[in-house]
């Protein structure tokens, strides 16, 4: 019996984990400047647009200790 409690309290919280990451990215997404440019794939034409498209907040990959542990990069 405990442990399928454990492993039922592991998937939920494997549920609040994604959930969070999701949350995370979409404000990513949102907030990113260069999303709400009119040609986002096209190159910038001067420097200040350059930084203004790469001033929004960047993801973060893990270190590389955590990669060789077997952590997903996202």
């Amino acid at each position: 019996m405990l442990n399928v409690l454990r492993t039922m309290a592991r998937r939920v919280a494997a549920v609040f984990d994604d959930y969070r990451y999701a949350n995370r990215r979409l404000a990513q997404l949102q907030t990113n400047p260069s999303a709400n440019v009119l040609h986002p794939g096209q190159a910038p034409d001067t420097y200040r647009e350059f930084l203004f498209r790469t001033s929004g907040q960047l993801a973060h990959e893990p270190s590389a200790n955590q990669r060789s542990l077997g952590r997903a990069i996202r």
